[in-house]
């Protein structure tokens, strides 16, 4: 990933930022499940890839810590279609 994704595990986010616009996606665990809530890049930076650079991050901590997800961030539910090496993870 060409960015520097921060994944800050006490709020429940993964960050960047990218041209001094900080770039977020929020989730929620429970138990196993991590439950993406929300992407947000702001419109001076968009069209980069940075949401899917912070979905594919946010799969990735998923895989590693042996979470399943649920996409409920609109975002989150395109992009999980595009990737079909992520969907043995999707609740």
């Amino acid at each position: 990933m060409p960015f520097a994704i921060k994944h800050d595990r006490a709020a429940h986010r993964f960050e960047t930022e990218v041209d001094g616009a900080e770039c977020e996606l929020d989730y929620t665990l429970a138990g196993a499940v991590m439950t993406i809530t929300h992407t947000g890049v702001p419109p001076e930076v968009g069209g980069r890839g940075i949401a899917s650079a912070l979905v594919q991050a946010a799969f990735e901590a998923a895989r590693n810590e042996g979470w399943k997800v649920v996409p409920a961030c609109s975002y989150a539910a395109v992009w999980i279609g595009r990737h079909p090496e992520y969907h043995d993870l999707r609740v």
